[in-house]
């Protein structure tokens, strides 16, 4: 009787109901709801701008993508270059008993003309000591530290002028000159900035700002601290993500999704697209070279784009 009870133990007792709970997950959770009720989508962040506007207000801002630190130009070229070319400045060193050449008198007097500069002098060994030995020739400028945006805002900006994002990501672009070109050109052609990588890239320095020819002021730089996951987040904001590539499987102009929201990726001459990044773009395109040249630098490869993207956006 015993092993009886034994052989009865295995058998399965009555089970607890699902309580119709699995059938019920199964019917699904009802339509989708339109662009504008989905959390953190482009069209609903237009909406909420749309709204501000009517209500007098302002759109929340996000947090800033960080700053940078503050920067010396030196030597009289240099400097001289820097203040033509519009670079931000807080003060201007200038040696004690410097030899008053043309350079200098030019400095000073663009200097006095901006206002808001501050003018010092200094000793030679404090000017010395300031730039680590390097040639200074007697003038210094300080640049301040650079406002980054957060990559989130771009798209803010964009949703507030009731208009589809138009971003440029750069992807391993380490020279200035080619941060400054890029931001010239999306000011150029109505786009709502330019978003670099933390780390490995190209900052806005004082040789971005001179590039840009100006255009540093209006056009805003976001800092991401990881750009794999800053194109995702635009992706589910609704934004298509399009990177640059020799290889690309489409054709420039056959590209519809230049004309709606879209982040434009480009990355450095020589490497091109990292493959985190490569794979997390929507599409891969190429530009057409009847020339026969491998590759373009990212100030000419984004200008092109960009043309591409505001000649439909017409």
């Amino acid at each position: 009787m015993a092993g009886n009870n034994r052989r009865m133990s295995g058998k399965k007792g009555a089970q607890v109901g699902s309580g119709g709970q699995r059938r019920r997950g199964l019917e699904g959770k009802g339509p989708t709801p339109p662009a504008e009720m989905r959390k953190g989508h482009v069209k609903q962040r237009a909406a909420q701008a749309k709204i501000k506007r009517a209500q007098g207000g302002r759109a929340p801002q996000r947090r800033g993508g960080g700053r940078s630190a503050s920067e010396l130009v030196v030597g009289r070229n240099p400097v001289v270059e820097a203040l033509r070319g519009g670079v931000p400045a807080t003060t201007l060193y200038v040696q004690q008993f410097i030899d008053n050449d043309e350079r200098v008198r030019e400095a000073l007097q663009l200097a006095a003309e901006r206002g808001g500069i501050n003018l010092m002098e200094a000793p030679r060994p404090e000017l010395d000591r300031m730039t680590n030995g390097l040639n200074h020739q007697g003038l210094v400028l300080q640049v301040p530290p650079y406002e980054y945006a957060h990559p989130e805002d771009l798209a803010d900006a964009a949703a507030e002028a009731a208009e589809d994002p138009l971003i440029v990501a750069l992807d391993g672009v380490t020279d200035p000159r080619n941060l400054g070109a890029v931001v010239r050109s999306v000011s150029a052609f109505g786009g709502h900035g330019v978003v670099v990588p933390e780390r490995r890239a190209a900052g806005m320095t004082a040789g971005a700002w001179k590039t840009s020819a100006g255009t540093a002021a209006r056009t805003p730089v976001a800092r991401a601290t990881n750009l794999t996951r800053a194109l995702e987040a635009y992706k589910k904001a609704g934004v298509v993500v399009v990177g640059l590539a020799a290889d690309g499987e489409v054709d420039l102009g056959e590209l519809d999704a230049l004309g709606g929201p879209v982040v434009i990726v480009v990355g450095s001459e020589g490497k091109g697209l990292s493959r985190l990044v490569g794979e997390t773009c929507d599409y891969r395109v190429r530009i057409p070279m009847p020339g026969g040249a491998e590759s373009l630098n990212a100030g000419v490869a984004a200008g092109i784009v960009l043309y591409e993207a505001a000649r439909r956006r017409v």
